[in-house]
C-alpha cells in the first residue's frame, strides 16, 4: 500500500502537477493521523477492558467479604440486645420487689454479662486494596469514598465497645467485690458441670446484689452505653453497610 502511494507521489511530482500532489499529501497526512487515532482507540479500549475485568474481580472479592460482614453484624446486635434486655429485666427485679429464684437471677446474670460485643468484619481485601493502591481502580466514586470512610467509621466503632466492655466489667467487678458468688452463677446457669467444677458444698446467695446501689448504678450505666452502642453506632453502620453491598451489586450488573 506504501508502494502505491509513493508510486502516486513521484508520478505527481514528475508532471509537476503541484496541486494534485499538495491534495494527495494532504490526503496522506490524514490517512496516518486516522491510523494513529485508530491504533489509540483499540488500546484504550483494551485497556478499558483490562481494568474493567480487574474491577469486576475486586467487585466480587468486596462482595463476599461485606455479605459476610453483613451477617456478623446482624448477629452481634442480637447479641448485645440481648445483653441489656436481660440487664432491663435485673433492674426490674430491683425496682418492683418481685422475689427472684437464684436461678432465674443467674441466668440474667449470664446474658446480660457473658457476652464481649465486638464486631470484626472482613476487611482483608479492602485492606490489601487499600494499602496498595488498587482502591483508584473502583471507577464508582460514590462505592469508592464509600469504601475509604468504611475503615475510619470501624476504628469509632472499636472505641464504642472498648467502653461497652469497660461498662460490662465495672459491673461484674462490683458483683464480685461486694463478696457475692461466681461459683453461685456457675452453679445455677450449668457452667460449673461445663467447665468441669464440682457444684459449691456451701452456695452462697446472690440475691442481696438486687439490694446494692452500686451494682444497680452499673447495670444502669451498662444499658445505657449497651443502647447507644446500637442505635447510635451499630444501627447507621449497618445502613452504611447496605449502601456498599448497593453500589457494589449495581457495579456487578453492569
Amino acid at each position: 500500500m506504501l508502494k502505491f502511494f509513493r508510486k502516486i507521489r513521484k508520478q505527481l511530482i514528475a508532471e509537476k502537477k503541484v496541486g494534485n500532489y499538495l491534495l494527495y499529501a494532504i490526503g496522506e497526512i490524514v490517512l496516518v493521523v486516522i491510523g494513529i487515532l485508530i491504533a489509540l482507540a483499540i488500546d484504550n479500549a483494551n485497556d478499558n477492558r483490562i481494568k474493567r475485568e480487574k474491577e469486576q474481580v475486586y467487585l466480587k472479592g468486596l462482595k463476599e467479604e461485606f455479605d459476610i460482614s453483613k451477617i456478623k453484624l446482624e448477629e452481634l446486635i442480637k447479641v448485645n440486645r440481648k445483653s441489656y434486655k436481660a440487664a432491663q429485666k435485673i433492674v426490674l427485679l430491683m425496682e418492683d420487689g418481685t422475689v427472684a429464684t437464684e436461678e432465674t437471677f443467674s441466668n440474667l446474670l449470664s446474658d446480660a454479662f457473658t457476652n464481649d460485643i465486638f464486631f470484626n468484619p472482613n476487611n482483608s481485601l479492602l485492606n490489601e486494596m487499600i494499602n496498595s493502591g488498587s482502591l483508584k481502580d473502583i471507577s464508582n466514586d460514590t462505592l469508592r469514598i464509600r469504601l475509604t470512610n468504611w475503615i475510619s467509621t470501624i476504628d469509632d466503632i472499636t472505641n464504642q465497645e472498648k467502653m461497652l466492655g469497660e461498662e460490662r466489667n465495672n459491673t461484674v467487678n462490683v458483683f464480685r467485690d461486694e463478696g457475692y458468688s461466681i461459683h453461685t452463677l456457675l452453679d445455677h446457669t450449668g457452667m460449673s458441670e461445663k467447665l468441669g467444677i464440682p457444684l459449691s458444698k456451701n452456695p452462697v446467695s446472690n440475691l442481696g446484689a438486687l439490694e446494692s446501689v452500686a451494682f444497680e448504678n452499673n447495670i444502669l450505666l451498662f444499658i445505657i452505653t449497651s443502647q447507644s452502642t446500637e442505635i447510635d453506632h451499630y444501627n447507621p453502620l449497618m445502613a452504611s453497610l447496605e449502601t456498599i453491598l448497593e453500589n457494589i451489586n449495581k457495579e456487578l450488573k453492569k
